[in-house]
Formats: structure tokens, C-alpha cells, sequence
């Protein structure tokens, strides 16, 4: 297994330097340079001040934030650790002067954002920055955006991190509030030991005949079982393009009415979702047929049939240190886990137009219910780790990286605070994380805050020129799904 570390805000654990986890090895290998892109929309402009102020009294007290990569040895035998470095915030935080009158600054922002990862991020100083950006667009008064490396830390570790230097708009001494997945009680009943025997034996027997199912076709896509190539999927080369990246804010509440209503997880809804969107905007690129008003014809379904389109998701094995934890760390130096522990898992998506739009989450439903009773996460993360060990970075990050060509996409899904809160003082309008890099042409995150879920998109414009259409299919799916549920008499509705 992908092993990581512990880090502890205390200079002198990294005098001499902390090796890099295989994890974070990955994310430096060529051609799968991967970064975190954290852009936070803010209700008021920003003072680059009090935010230098905040993050020199947190973000820069974590050893990440303040260590670079360091490279030693030769060219057959490289060492790559964390070395404490003295950091100028100067160096990290990037305010340009902006025309306030801008004639379209959200169509700006996209472009800003574009522009800034056609660069690498200096290895001679720790592996972020922060960009302030003082322009009105249509959902903030000023934006924020964070670039961080990969290497840092996995995706969850990373947005606790910075949401544990955010706190409550009503209580400012007080952290953000995010929901914690409560576990399943147990109906364990000893009059019915005899079923539960069987069920048990059951259930093992589906782990691990899915466990085997899911590990041959991992090996077969590493070795030759491509996706079908339809007008989403990158060619060759892909992760050496620059990426645009788009959001879309709908309400967390129509998820949610979902969920209860069909009796899922907001999981199901989100990818049941993601298929409804991508069927649709499919539909639209292999039909080119518009409607006088720009929208494409959808009577008729234009879809080829059995096409195979899959998304990877990073599955984080161990649990992320939670944000009050986060918060004592950068206080008082408190030592937590810390690092990249993940695996993954390859979804099948069902790509086609349903008449029942509740059918999209049944399907999602029953694909990620399956997924569940699978190993495959800690397989994927087990073997890699055997192969980084025997052989090195090269071989197990050219290993992932073919899986990922193979495939077309990749999902992911974070749960935010459910109190609007402030990043030093300046309140948070939404969160839009993603990341660029990896050799695919479509990420898709879904960010919730407060009733609010974002979904950002990170695209090749070469493969997706029209990310926003993409964007509306996914919000026009969400409105078809919770009004079917609606008129199907699943949802009780307060009438006042």
C-alpha cells in the first residue's frame, strides 16, 4: 500500500530533510505533472494584507507550505524529499492590477486561470501560490485562486487544510461545521443468526468474485481495454494541453430532495447526474443538428450504442485528518498524518438518453452499490506500491498513466461547511476545486457548501469548446430528475 507520513509543525523534524511518499513521486513523474486548482468566489473584495496576515499565522506554519522539493543523488539514483525553506509570501501571493471595467469578467477569470497553469509552479521555493483577483464576475465580488502541487497532499487533507483557515461568518472563533457520514446502525437480531450466517457468507463471497472481476479489467485497461472514442475523449498527449475551467452553482437542496426522495446517497445523485449530463451533451455532438433558439433536437436519441465510457476515482484509504485537527497543527503543533494514501476505482458509466429521468440515479445506484463490495481501491493501491518498491517511480507511474489514457474521465466529490463562512474575514460566496494534469480531458468535482453544490469542470477546449453547454446539460438534468420525482408523487411537499 501507498505508505504516507506523518508531518508536525516543528522545524527541526526536517533538518535533514522527509522523503517524498510513493504517492507524491507519481504526481512529479513526466507527463503526469498533476496540480490542485482551489478557486473560492468572496462576497467582498479582497484585502491581500489581512490574507498575507492570516496565512503567515496558518498555511505557512504547515510543513508542506513551507518546504520545497529538493533532488539529490545521480541521474540513476535520485532522492526526492521535503526540505524546510524560509518563505516569502511575497513569493506566493500574486495580486495583478485588473481594469475593474473589465466588459466580461467571468469570460477573464476562465482565461486567468488557463494562463496561469501554462507555467510550472518553481521548485526552488514550496509548491503553491495564492492569486488574488479584485474583479466582480457573475457569482463573486473578487476571486481567489489556489494552486497547489499534487505532491503536497491527496485532495480531502488538502481542502481541510485550507478550510481550517476559514471560520464561521456568525462566529468567527469558531471552525466550519462539515457533515460527518454516520454509520449504519446495526438490526443484528440473535433470533435471526441463522440468515445473517448466510447473508454474511454471501456478501464475502460478492466481495471478493467483484474483487476479481474488477481487478481483471485494471489489468486489461492498463494493457489494452480502451474506452470507446467518442467526442469527450482526449487523444494522445492530452495532459500536455492547457486546460480551461468552468463552474456551475445549483442547489444542494434539489440533490437533497432527490436523495430522500429514491432513498440514495447524494453520491447517487451527483453521478447519476453527471451520466444525465454527459448523455445529453453526447447526444448534442453526435446529432450537430441545432434548433433555431441554439439547443439541439433531443427527440430521438443519436447515441451509438454500447459505448464503453468510464471515470476514474481517487478512493483516499486512510481517514483525513478532520479540520479541528488541522487548525491545532498550524496553533500548536500538533502532529498529524499527512500525505497521499490512495487508490483507485474505475466506473462504468451507462451513456444513453432514458425516458424516466429517475433512471439515470437507479443506474448510478446500482453501479456504485457493486463498487462497494470490491477491494479494487486497495488493490490498485497495494500493487503500485509493491511495484514502486521493486522497480521504482518510472514503472508504476507509467503504469497509471496508461490506465488513465485508457479511460475517459474523472470524477471526484467533496463535502464542504454548512455555515457560510470567511476566509480571514472576507465571506465565501462558493468553493470550486478541481485539478490538471492527469492524461484525460474531462474532470468533474462537486464542491457543496452551505445549500449550495458547485460543479466545476476541468476540460481540454481542443476536445470540449463548449464547457458552459456542458455545464447546463448537468443543471438541466438536475431539474428533469427532481421534477420527476416530483410528479411521480416521491416527494411530500409542505403546501403553505
Amino acid at each position: 500500500m501507498m505508505l504516507g507520513d506523518h508531518v508536525k509543525a516543528s522545524r527541526s523534524s526536517h533538518d535533514h530533510g522527509e522523503p517524498l511518499s510513493p504517492a507524491a513521486r507519481f504526481f512529479h513523474a513526466p507527463r503526469f505533472n498533476v496540480y490542485i486548482i482551489a478557486i473560492m468566489g468572496f462576497k467582498t473584495r479582497i484585502n491581500p494584507d489581512v490574507v498575507k496576515a492570516g496565512l503567515e499565522q496558518t498555511l505557512v506554519k504547515h510543513p508542506r507550505f513551507s518546504s520545497k522539493m529538493v533532488v539529490d543523488g545521480n541521474k540513476y539514483c535520485k532522492n526526492k524529499k521535503w526540505t524546510q525553506t524560509k518563505v516569502n509570501l511575497e513569493d506566493h501571493i500574486i495580486v495583478p492590477e485588473l481594469d475593474p471595467n473589465i466588459e466580461f469578467p467571468d469570460s477573464f477569470v476562465e482565461d486567468y486561470v488557463s494562463n496561469v497553469t501554462r507555467t510550472p509552479l518553481d521548485l526552488s521555493k514550496p509548491l503553491w501560490e495564492l492569486h488574488i483577483l479584485n474583479i466582480k464576475t457573475s457569482d463573486a465580488e473578487a476571486v481567489g485562486v489556489f494552486r497547489i502541487h499534487h505532491s503536497m497532499g491527496d485532495g480531502a487533507s488538502l481542502i481541510s487544510l485550507l478550510l481550517a483557515c476559514t471560520r464561521k461568518t456568525s462566529d468567527p472563533e469558531a471552525l466550519p461545521s462539515v457533515p460527518v457520514k454516520k454509520r449504519a446502525g446495526s438490526t443484528f437480531n440473535s433470533r435471526d443468526g441463522f440468515w445473517w450466517f448466510f447473508l454474511a457468507i454471501w456478501l464475502f463471497l460478492r466481495l471478493i468474485w467483484n474483487t476479481f472481476e474488477d481487478v481483471l479489467l485494471f489489468v486489461a485497461t492498463i494493457l489494452f481495454l480502451n474506452d470507446t472514442k467518442t467526442p469527450i475523449k482526449g487523444a494522445p498527449g492530452v495532459e500536455l494541453n492547457v486546460k480551461k475551467f468552468v463552474h456551475r452553482i445549483v442547489s444542494l437542496d434539489d440533490i437533497k430532495l432527490v436523495k430522500n426522495a429514491m432513498n440514495t446517497t447524494v453520491n447517487d445523485v451527483v453521478v447519476g447526474l453527471t451520466q444525465a449530463g454527459l448523455s445529453r451533451y453526447l447526444n448534442h455532438r453526435y446529432s450537430g443538428e441545432e434548433q433555431k433558439d441554439g439547443r439541439v433536437k433531443e427527440s430521438n436519441s443519436n447515441i451509438p450504442k454500447g459505448i464503453r465510457l468510464r471515470t476514474v476515482i481517487l478512493v483516499n484509504l486512510r481517514k483525513s485528518a478532520g479540520i479541528q485537527d488541522m487548525a491545532d497543527m498550524m496553533a500548536k503543533g500538533s502532529k498529524i498524518r499527512w500525505g497521499n494514501v490512495i487508490g483507485y476505482l474505475f466506473l462504468p458509466f451507462t451513456i444513453a438518453l432514458q425516458d424516466d429521468p429517475l433512471d439515470y440515479v437507479r443506474k448510478a445506484k446500482a453501479i456504485i452499490d457493486r463498487k462497494k463490495l470490491s477491494l479494487e481501491p486497495i488493490f490498485t493501491s497495494t500493487c503500485l506500491g509493491l511495484v514502486f518498491r521493486t522497480f521504482g517511480t518510472k514503472v508504476p507511474a507509467a503504469i497509471i498513466r496508461r490506465a488513465f489514457s485508457n479511460i475517459t474521465m474523472a470524477t471526484s466529490g467533496v463535502i464542504g461547511p454548512q455555515e457560510e463562512i470567511s476566509f480571514y474575514g472576507h465571506p465565501i460566496a462558493y468553493l470550486a476545486p478541481t485539478v490538471y494534469g492527469p492524461p484525460i480531458s474531462l474532470v468533474v468535482h462537486f464542491q457543496s457548501y452551505v445549500n449550495k453544490m458547485t460543479i466545476s469542470l476541468s476540460v481540454d477546449p481542443s476536445v470540449i469548446p463548449d464547457p458552459h453547454e456542458l455545464c447546463n446539460d448537468i443543471e438541466e438534468s438536475l431539474k428533469l430528475v427532481r421534477d420527476a420525482a416530483i410528479n411521480k408523487g416521491l416527494v411530500k411537499l409542505d403546501v403553505v
